[in-house]
């Protein structure tokens, strides 16, 4: 069976300002979302389900979803405050979701192939769905999840400090992933700090980082549930606390319940994060046609 592509767009993204997975990156008004979804079809994944918040479904129809339906299989799931395990309601002052685990979760009862899971701001590139899908089609198994590793080099901002997850990884299988948050380029290198900057420690460009686009079986949904409940059943903070999806997996793996293979790609990786990423956003995109990467309007 063809992989699925779960793309996760409930966030509100408000660093940007604005529902950023609506915004256009082209003339012809494309959106990040339009890339990947025309990168994935191309690589051989077949249904499109797309995660969204239920206020956003009209104006995200309109400007996305309305000329997708018409290239591919696309479907929505909801991610919603009240989608609680075991009865549970929502604590009172809480309005955003409950994270990126949330969202995944989901999807459960819309997916039953191996599936991958992207975010619907970022830009992914064509090995990358590529690599992704050959995984789904061949090796995905119950206890063997994957994810796509970045060369760090490729995914600095010229707009100050990333936040990137730095992958150890020993014969192809992730071992450990540490959240380095304020990294930056140096020239022709690039560095993190963890004391406001008074030390540096430099990250050779190479070195492999997780840009959120992971692989999976449809065990995981089970697994979410058991750690949504777990999650719900001690939650330290009602208002702000999140479950996320890489603490997920990163679990699994520490328990040896799971292992997860590293696949390497070569390709760049943007993303809009704050306004002032959109215009070299745009010219990225620019550059990719210039090259014959991809037709001067996708659709």
């Amino acid at each position: 069976m063809k992989p699925t592509l779960v793309v996760m767009a409930a966030g509100m993204g408000s660093r940007f300002g604005g529902l950023k997975q609506m915004e256009a990156v082209t003339e012809q008004g494309e959106v990040l979302l339009d890339f990947s979804i025309y990168d994935a079809l191309a690589a051989g994944f077949e249904k499109i389900i797309i995660v969204i918040k239920k206020a956003i479904e009209k104006d995200f129809d309109e400007t996305v979803s309305k000329r997708l339906r018409k290239q591919a299989d696309v479907r929505y799931v909801f991610q919603e405050l009240d989608d609680l395990p075991d009865g549970r309601v929502p604590p009172e002052g809480r309005e955003k979701p409950w994270g990126t685990g949330q969202a995944v979760l989901a999807a459960r009862n819309a997916v039953d192939t191996p599936f991958a899971v992207i975010n619907a701001d970022d830009f992914y590139g064509k090995s990358s769905f590529k690599v992704m899908a050959k995984f789904l089609t061949e090796e995905a198994a119950a206890n063997g999840y994957a994810m796509v590793g970045y060369h760090l080099g490729n995914t600095l901002s010229e707009h100050g400090s990333v936040s990137r997850g730095v992958c150890e990884v020993e014969g192809g299988f992730l071992r450990s992933m540490i959240e380095r948050k304020t990294i930056v380029k140096r020239g022709n290198e690039a560095a993190f700090t963890e004391d406001g900057g008074e030390t540096w420690v430099p990250l050779p460009l190479d070195t492999l980082v997780s840009m959120t686009m992971f692989g999976f079986h449809p065990s995981l949904f089970w697994h979410l549930e058991e750690g949504f409940r777990a999650f719900h059943a001690s939650l330290a903070d009602p208002l702000k606390g999140e479950f996320l999806l890489p603490g997920v997996v990163g679990e699994l793996l520490q328990s040896k319940r799971v292992s997860l293979r590293v696949l390497d790609s070569p390709d760049r990786w943007f993303g809009v994060t704050n306004k002032a990423d959109k215009p070299a956003v745009e010219q990225a995109i620019k550059e990719l046609r210039d090259k014959g990467m991809y037709p001067q309007r996708l659709w």
